[in-house]
């Protein structure tokens, strides 16, 4: 909400040469958070001028130029800028004449958009300063003519006819200046200056002087309005009141007096005509929205209704909506003619022919405004204030100043002629414990500091049954529907008394407490596989059907469309699944981060999965309570029966250079072997070790993927698969080169890890080594071959690695020979080399029980 400071100070009494900069300090001490301050963009010498003559010479060009001698001054003295009284300047406008008062940028005015005004040759003239148009001025968006003061209002006949050389900043608002807060959503009566005006006294003290009650309420009965809600949405009535006042015999095209422009485009709204700028000064002013019909064009009575299946309505941004049957919609005999409280229609809008006016001021369901707005997609300044709740009591002044206005400034006159229905406000009481509002704040308010504090914002304070000193029956004012509950009181206690007063105290930590053991896991997987050289990413848990079947949901998934949660209400209608996978979200990440030039990359994210179950039973909108009431247990506990099951995961990717091009080195790609190593790396982070098997995946390239393993009491159980995407997966995504992934389900590593890491004291004695070769069918996993070996040699056998893979002459088609460097050690002698042989073998034994291996000669 942008406030202007000379509005302000109309209704609350401002120190004298109060700044922006005080006002904001006063308003944050009463709740509201500062946002900027607001001024026109323009400074410098700009005057009233006096045209005294004006030669119109054609040029070239086809266009014609007026060369104009204007007074600037008063005849023999200094012009603002220290030049002469009378200035030549070229103007291409000719809605003015000699005679007129016109607006003056003079040398060293600076105009919006950083436009310098400076004497300068033109059309065989030395042109010595501008006369401005009002689009220039930024007071709206004529420029094809400039300002004609008379035309305006300035007139001697009006006793208000300025001199040449007068300060025309002052005398059509452009020195005044605006703060700006931010108005949270429960305080939807600080949207007007009314509303700022009254916080504005509470925090200094200062008089305030409600405008609404300066409003001298004529009576006006005979137009036909029903209010005509036949299906009230949950139980609510649409439209609580109506207001409507007639003024007859406006000029429409009569332009807004420049200093309504300037507070209307200081609070942030352009401009319009003159009965749309009216309604929204008295809305800024009041905090009511008002709406202005064209009495011509309205077909009869106005009717306030559901809008019937089926029906449109062209709202004033030439849209045509087709409305929803919970729409509240304004409506005459012909139909539809606005979207209550949200946007008026554009067959009964105003314009340049407007003579008679029907004024609207009604008090609008903030539900039914809200549903409204987010329905068609269509905030408005009025839908942002009904759906924060308006005065119920304030309508009736607000269609009396606005139709004041229309009299005052448009030259029409009141009609007796309207309607006032309204439902009989009826406040709610709040009980209020005062012990139970230091209780609260931790504070020691006193009993008269609270009743002070509530009469100060406008509530009625009564005490409690038989007297009671602790309980208070607090009435909230109409302006302050926000106010239906304890709480709601304490925390303007807390603001009127002043936040300073409420103690900072520590909460103290719960001792004993710390990181569950998943939590430190996880973060000591991060910590460790960041450090390794990969950059965590975070994206989207979205996916679109084509992502789910290209990466499938785990490792050796079948062929086919995989099962998913689908959103009743996705953000991206192209994605509207919760992913099974973290990958397809990396390689969205490295597509994105390739098309900007970075094409080595080595990419992590920690992220849940999002597993279907059993199909949830759909809850209906007709089973939702309403806001701010509690869904009944069997709501809740369907609500969550329907939540899936989210496994936590950790997934990544590689591409480009593992190691990069240097002096000495050459660069050396990424490849399926760093995303294994990478999977080892995020195992042992939680003291886990995997077991390397083939395996299979549908995204990633046949051969060249391995699924992990980890062994448990019930045997070997998958965890999660590492190898090279697929070529066409790669090339869909304009990837270069080859990709390398991993993806491992981090939950069930944890869960499968041991509780205490296996760790042993460093043996003095040292160790022996010795290389194995064995000779296997090409089919036998090279992990499976070393697991037998292991298994057979013993508890002498302390490391145990492949180093070699071999292929070739001197081996037999379809065989291959690997090699394992073996080291051997025992806790309490040195070993003898028999007896590092005789471990060997016994492993070679148990690889040649389960493989059929043979040692290579």
């Amino acid at each position: 909400m942008r406030i202007p400071l000379s509005w302000l100070g109309e209704f609350v009494s401002l120190p004298a040469g109060a700044t922006p900069e005080q006002v904001h300090a006063d308003l944050v001490r009463v709740g509201f958070e500062e946002e900027s301050i607001r001024r026109f963009d323009v400074t410098g010498p700009v005057v009233v001028g006096e045209v005294l003559a004006q030669e119109p010479e054609p040029q070239s060009n086809g266009k014609t130029i007026n060369w104009c001698q204007v007074r600037v001054a008063a005849p023999g003295e200094r012009a603002a800028d220290g030049g002469e009284d009378v200035r030549g300047i070229v103007c291409g406008a000719h809605n003015f004449g000699p005679g007129d008062k016109v607006v003056v940028t003079l040398p060293g005015a600076v105009l919006p958009g950083d436009f310098r005004i400076a004497a300068r040759q033109t059309y065989g003239h030395v042109s010595d300063g501008m006369i401005a148009s009002a689009r220039e001025l930024s007071l709206g968006e004529d420029h094809d003519g400039i300002i004609v003061l008379s035309r305006l209002g300035f007139s001697a006949e009006n006793g208000n006819d300025p001199e040449p050389g007068a300060d025309a900043l002052a005398l059509l608002g452009l020195d005044q200046s605006a703060v700006e807060i931010n108005v949270t959503p429960d305080r939807g009566y600080a949207f007007s200056i009314r509303g700022v005006a009254r916080e504005y006294a509470h925090s200094t003290g200062a008089e305030f002087r409600d405008p609404a009650l300066a409003v001298t309420v004529a009576p006006a009965a005979g137009f036909p309005v029903v209010l005509a809600d036949e299906a009230p949405i949950r139980g609510r009535e649409g439209a609580a009141g109506f207001i409507a006042r007639i003024v007859r015999g406006i000029d429409a095209a009569r332009p807004t007096p420049p200093w309504m422009v300037a507070r209307l485009q200081l609070a942030g709204i352009r401009a319009l005509s003159l009965p749309v700028d009216i309604s929204n000064y008295v809305m800024l002013e009041l905090g009511q929205p008002l709406h202005a019909y064209d009495l011509a064009k309205l077909d009869g009575g106005i009717t306030v209704r559901r809008a019937a299946a089926g029906e449109t309505l062209v709202t004033l941004d030439e849209q045509e909506r087709e409305l929803h049957p919970e729409d509240l919609v304004i409506a005459d005999e012909s139909g539809a003619i606005g979207l209550a409280g949200v946007m008026g229609g554009q067959s009964t809008k105003t314009d340049d022919g407007t003579v008679d006016v029907l004024v609207e001021a009604a008090s609008f369901d903030p539900v039914s405004i809200a549903r409204s707005v987010r329905r068609h997609k269509l905030p408005s300044e009025a839908s942002k204030r009904f759906e924060r709740g308006v005065d119920p009591l304030v309508a009736r002044a607000a269609a009396q100043r606005m139709v004041d206005l229309l009299v005052e400034l448009g030259g029409g006159a009141a009609d007796e002629l309207g309607t006032e229905i309204a439902t009989p406000w009826e406040p709610a009481v709040v009980r209020l414990s005062l012990a139970s509002v230091n209780g609260l704040l931790g504070t020691d308010y006193t009993a008269d500091e609270i009743h002070g504090a509530l009469e100060t914002i406008g509530c009625s304070v009564s005490l409690g049954a038989a007297g009671d000193p602790d309980l208070l029956f607090v009435t909230p004012p109409s302006w302050r529907s926000d106010l239906t509950r304890p709480a709601d009181l304490v925390e303007e206690v807390a603001r009127i008394v002043g936040y300073d007063r409420i103690p900072s105290v520590l909460p103290v930590a719960p001792a004993g407490r710390g990181l569950s053991r998943e939590q430190r896991l996880r973060r000591r997987a991060a910590n460790v596989v960041t450090a390794a050289g990969f950059d965590e990413v975070q994206s989207y848990p979205f996916v679109a059907r084509e992502q789910l079947d290209a990466f499938g949901a785990g490792s050796g998934d079948a062929e086919g469309s995989v099962a998913a949660v689908r959103l009743a209400n996705p953000l991206d209608g192209g994605a509207p699944f919760l992913r099974r996978s973290l990958l397809p979200g990396l390689v969205t990440a490295a597509q994105r981060n390739v098309s900007r030039g970075m094409t080595d990359l080595a990419l992590v994210e920690f992220g849940a999965v999002f597993e279907p179950g059993e199909p949830a039973g759909r809850i209906g909108t007709d089973e939702v309570p309403p806001l701010g009431a509690r869904p009944a247990d069997a709501v809740l506990a369907e609500v969550n029966a329907s939540i899936p099951t989210q496994p936590l995961r950790v997934a990544g990717l590689l591409l480009g250079d593992a190691v990069l091009k240097q002096p000495g080195e050459a660069a050396r790609a990424s490849d399926w072997a760093d995303a294994l190593d990478a999977a080892r790396i995020v195992a042992g982070a939680v003291s886990a070790e995997l077991v390397v098997g083939r395996g299979s995946h549908r995204a990633f390239h046949p051969g060249r993927t391995a699924e992990l393993s980890v062994r448990s009491e019930e045997g070997l159980r998958v965890v999660g698969v590492a190898g090279e995407l697929l070529p066409e997966t790669v090339a869909a995504h304009h990837l270069p080169g080859r990709v390398s992934a991993f993806e491992l389900d981090l939950g069930l590593l944890m869960e499968l890890a041991p509780r205490e890491p296996d760790t042993r004291p460093l043996s003095a004695y040292p160790a022996a080594t010795q290389d194995l070769t064995l000779v296997v069918r090409v089919e036998v996993p090279a992990g499976e071959l070393l697991a037998a070996v292991v298994s057979g040699a013993g508890a002498l056998l302390e490391d145990a690695r492949v180093v070699d893979d071999y292929r070739g002459a001197g081996v037999e088609e379809g065989r291959k020979a690997l090699t394992f460097a073996l080291r051997f050690r025992a806790d309490d002698r040195t070993l003898k080399a028999e007896e590092a042989s005789a471990a060997k073998l016994a492993g070679v034994a148990a690889a040649e029980a389960a493989f059929g291996a043979t040692i290579r000669e």
